[in-house]
């Protein structure tokens, strides 16, 4: 028999998803059908699977140790780099500043490199996040950037404030503003672009068409172009959809690809392209629960240098 408390990082779940998320041994079947045989039990009283648990719950299992392993956390985040840039905390959040060429998550090939893994190593030191006391959650991120895109990415200190943000981020109710320096004049200062995403997975590649089809998804992308020269703009981008690559496609679709993004078209090489996603701003249309303080908030990255690079010319 085993008796495990819920804390406030996992309130909030489900029965089922808490207890798959905790032990490593249970399988599905035998949990659903030990639940049924009252074996299983939420503070001591019959339970089902979809019953929503809460703070100090006690969920009680009265089933054989070898298939109560509970998951043993890694530490390999300990190994992973100190220079994280912090550009806002509090109690529920944290905002970094992600540098480009920095992985926001493992990629299969690199798995403490990586702005999650630094987080975490972060919030272990100051004492924020003990793995030990975590029955389930993990201090995770809310948004991610592609890795030569650099930017404002947020984490999730609580099971609370990660369930919020996603939800604010698939309402769009968190603007996502990002600088870049793309080639060309553009014929307007300022437009809606509108079009249809397909992903091209071998190539690891997109592209933008007008017309629907099967498989592509829409894209919308506002941009004001900020300042021109020699034949380059300094452009301010909101996406009001978010999909894989869709600034550099977008803008590649109607002539003007990023400066040195020579995947999608670039004549000045193959460099890293000049894309960050630099201004972030909550502008929440319906409750926010407990990250209602944050409504109206602005925050801009205090890494980029596009827009001072600009001015000097230096492209």
């Amino acid at each position: 028999m085993k008796s495990v408390t819920i804390n406030s990082n996992d309130a909030g779940q489900r029965l089922d998803k808490f207890l798959q998320k905790h032990f490593d041994t249970l399988p599905k079947s035998m949990m659903f059908k030990q639940i049924r045989k009252k074996n299983i039990k939420v503070n001591r009283k019959r339970c089902a699977p979809e019953q929503v648990l809460n703070e100090n719950d006690v969920v009680d299992l009265y089933l054989p140790d070898d298939v109560l392993s509970e998951k043993k956390t890694h530490y390999d985040f300990l190994s992973a780099p100190k220079n994280l840039s912090v550009i806002y905390e509090d109690e529920n959040i944290i905002l970094m500043d992600k540098r480009q060429g920095e992985l926001c998550h493992p990629d299969g090939r690199e798995y403490v490199n990586t702005l999650v893994a630094s987080m975490k190593r972060y919030l272990y030191e100051k004492g924020e996040y003990n793995p030990d006391e975590e029955n389930s959650f993990t201090p995770s991120l809310a948004n991610r950037i592609d890795r030569n895109t650099g930017g404002i990415v947020i984490g999730a200190k609580n099971y609370q404030a990660l369930k919020i943000l996603n939800q604010k981020i698939k309402d769009r109710e968190i603007d996502k503003i990002y600088i870049t320096v793309a080639e060309g004049f553009f014929d307007k200062k300022s437009d809606l672009l509108t079009g249809y995403l397909i992903k091209d997975t071998k190539k690891n590649m997109v592209r933008v068409v007008k017309s629907q089809t099967d498989g592509s998804k829409l894209v919308k992308t506002k941009y004001t172009v900020l300042d021109s020269y020699d034949n380059v703009s300094l452009v301010e981008i909101e996406l009001l959809t978010g999909r894989t690559h869709q600034i550099r496609a977008h803008l590649a679709s109607i002539g003007h690809p990023l400066v040195n993004d020579g995947k999608y078209g670039s004549k000045h090489g193959r460099l890293k392209q000049e894309l960050y996603s630099y201004k972030l701003r909550f502008n929440f249309t319906t409750d926010a629960g407990a990250l209602e303080y944050l409504n109206g908030r602005e925050f801009v990255s205090k890494s980029c240098n596009i827009a001072e690079k600009f001015a000097k010319r230096v492209y």
